[in-house]
């Protein structure tokens, strides 16, 4: 008998099929003698949309909503059924009493083979494929070692309740607004309280009123000193700045105090998905969506990572066995910093703590052997970060020494500042190694009521300055700390407010746009609040330990959503579509409104009946104008497609597409009429009229 292996994706597949000896290759499967290894495409069953519980639904009605199912049906996604039906017909044969489910090991992965096995009524015997990274001895050790399916179940009642609420709540509050509005308007369960920080951001923005102040520094010997008042160094009225100035001039510095205190920093822990996307960010400009694409090929492909979507950023205590060899794969592209710890021990022993790792540890190198040539700058990028915080376990604790010394003058209070390097420990191997204080000035030499002259004070004028837009990072750290979204799906979730247009990315800091003020202006205070969210998802995260009720998180997520819907009915405010243009639509005069896309700009009717767009843009096409030589436009006319150089003016009508034979064919005609068995040449002309001839 054999055992069926869902993997998510067919890279995946093959890499498993590999490992278990599965060398009979099938369009839909690989097979061997104990293993029947297939696979997904991503999703292959989703939730049924409303048209599928009632066909009046296709069309968008404020009186039909709330849609509520009373049990939510699923169903095989059309684009990829040829998959579903395979795998079907597989479970369907004699010699198959097993399923292993080989998708990512984590909720969402749990959802994308539970849905298949419901779909296809599967009643025999699970088992559940949990391993951390994709060499072939993790592979190897994860099928010695097997988990029973039921292990899991609560892991997919999690999924089951996550998806049936983003239906509910995103489709009904989204379908709601939308009609009422008439105009696409996006809302969610957690995109909109992303959403609302964006927005309450930028409200301290516009509300913040910049003010002068000023510092005041004066050199104190060979020292450069702040003036500081009960650790203020701000000065808010020019007069009072004035007055300091001038009781500082001229005057001795008598040493007060010193303090010498001595610091020493633990390494950092390894990296979790949300604190690599962040260090990502703020290091390379990476979006959230970027390093995850990155990270996913550096765990799937080069398997040089361990798993990418976990929240954790502990190890298990009996992985301390598998450092050296960890080291030692990457020993070619880090030798300076591995070869000084190949024998030593791990000195961040609180890394290795079992309560504090969740479904997966934390992101660290895997054994494999490091290749750097293979990997692209992105990839090297990312893979660098990963690997320097993974060495920095290696290190010893990072050690510095601090004095402070306070002077008196004329009743008045300055203060300098010294740092030295005591060691620089785990920061020699973290990317940035700390600079060595350039002057040793020796604070520590000065004694109290020690007097010193003072140079003449300076005044700085300055301003306030409001607080910063959201970065990606920035923005990362709130969900975090709300608990908005997962690590796994937040980069989804910031990129679907760019694409609604409910926020613009510039520069790398997001700005709400008009659409994306009046939006949260509509939406229910509760779903725009974080805490809300934030209480779903910690409901969500104990079902998944088996501690929460599905059950009551259901029933309470069907009594908010039809909440939510009365309340966008009932409720009295404005909305206008702020990309509205005084353009009229061709077709049925509704005003156009003009969209930004990935093509340029477009624009499309205001009527939700309506289906008109067209490109603002012009389309360049790859012909080349005979004059400048620049890319022509291409537009399409009465008389059909034609290009346009409009710096040159030059106009090209768009040839069809010549009917001819194909080089395929011309190499069959070679063959049958060639030179030596005909009277005719070998040009393309006579070898036709060969084959007309032998027609006749």
């Amino acid at each position: 008998m054999k055992s069926i292996v869902l993997a998510e994706k067919p890279s995946v597949a093959r890499e498993l099929a590999r490992v278990l000896g599965c060398t009979q290759k099938h369009k839909s499967y690989l097979e061997g003698t104990q293993y029947i290894v297939t696979w997904a495409l991503g999703h292959l069953v989703e939730l049924k949309m409303p048209e599928h519980y009632d066909t009046r639904y296709k069309t968008w009605n404020l009186e039909d909503l709330p849609i509520i199912p009373e049990k939510m049906g699923l169903k095989v996604i059309k684009q990829t059924s040829h998959q579903f039906k395979a795998i079907e017909g597989l479970a369907k044969r004699n010699d198959v009493n097993e399923f292993i489910i080989a998708t990512d090991a984590g909720r969402e992965g749990e959802l994308v083979a539970r849905w298949i096995l419901e779909k296809i009524h599967w009643r025999k015997p699970i088992k559940r494929l949990w391993i951390s990274s994709q060499t072939d001895q993790a592979i190897r050790e994860g099928f010695k070692n097997l988990k029973p399916g039921k292990q899991y179940e609560a892991l997919y009642e999690s999924a089951v309740c996550r998806a049936e609420a983003d239906w509910l709540i995103g489709l009904n509050v989204t379908r709601a607004l939308t009609t009422k509005y008439k105009d696409p308007l996006s809302a969610g369960r957690v995109q909109t309280p992303t959403l609302s920080m964006i927005f309450e951001r930028e409200k301290e923005i516009q509300k913040f009123v910049p003010k002068d102040y000023w510092t005041i520094t004066a050199n104190v010997g060979p020292l450069s000193a702040d003036w500081e008042h009960n650790g203020e160094k701000r000065i808010f009225t020019i007069e009072k700045a004035e007055k300091v100035k001038s009781n500082l001039s001229g005057r001795k510095a008598v040493l007060q105090t010193i303090n010498r205190k001595t610091k020493e920093e633990q390494q950092p822990l390894p990296y979790d998905l949300t604190e690599l996307q962040r260090d990502a960010n703020k290091r390379f400009g990476f979006s959230a969506k970027k390093t995850s694409n990155v990270l996913q090929g550096l765990y799937e492909q080069h398997k040089l990572v361990t798993y990418p979507r976990t929240d954790s950023r502990y190890l298990t205590k009996d992985m301390e066995a598998t450092m050296a060899d960890r080291l030692q794969g990457m020993i070619s592209g880090y030798k300076d910093e591995v070869r000084p710890v190949l024998k030593g021990n791990v000195l961040a022993k609180r890394v290795f703590n079992n309560e504090k790792v969740t479904d997966h540890h934390a992101i660290i190198p895997t054994e494999e052997q490091l290749h750097l040539g293979d990997l692209s700058t992105d990839e090297r990028k990312l893979y660098d970060l990963i690997a320097r915080r993974f060495l920095t376990m290696f290190y010893p604790a990072f050690k510095s020494e601090t004095l402070h010394a306070v002077f008196e003058v004329n009743g008045e209070t300055i203060s300098a500042r010294e740092t030295l390097v005591l060691d620089a420990g785990f920061k020699k191997v973290a990317g940035k190694e700390p600079e060595e204080n350039s002057k040793k000035l020796n604070l520590g030499t000065l004694t109290k009521n020690q007097s010193f002259s003072l140079s003449e004070p300076e005044l700085h004028k300055k301003l306030t300055e409001p607080p910063l837009r959201f970065s990606e990072a920035d923005l990362l750290t709130k969900m975090e700390r709300f608990g908005l979204g997962t690590p796994a799906t937040r980069a989804d979730l910031i990129e679907r407010l760019v694409e609604t247009e409910a926020v613009e990315r510039q520069n790398g800091r997001f700005f709400p746009t008009a659409k994306g003020k009046q939006l949260i202006d509509l939406v229910n205070d509760e779903l725009a609040s974080p805490e809300l969210t934030a209480k779903w998802e910690k409901e969500l995260e104990q079902i998944a330990r088996g501690k929460g009720d599905p059950k009551v998180f259901s029933e309470n997520i069907r009594k908010q959503t039809a909440q939510l819907v009365s309340e966008v009915k009932k409720s009295e405010k404005s909305y206008r579509a702020p990309n509205l243009t005084g353009s009229k639509c061709p077709e049925c005069s509704s005003l156009l409104k003009e969209r930004k896309t990935k093509e340029g700009r477009i624009l499309v009717c205001s009527s939700m009946e309506c289906s008109f767009r067209k490109h603002k843009d012009p389309k360049l096409s790859q012909r080349r104008c005979p004059q400048c030589k620049k890319r022509m436009e291409i537009h399409n006319g009465k008389a059909g497609a034609y290009f346009q150089c409009r710096r040159c003016n030059v106009v090209e009508k768009a040839e069809e597409k010549k009917k001819g034979v194909t080089k395929r064919e011309e190499r069959k005609l070679k063959e049958k009429y060639s030179p030596e068995e005909s009277s005719f040449g070998n040009s393309l002309g006579d070898l036709l009229k060969a084959a007309l001839e032998d027609k006749k």
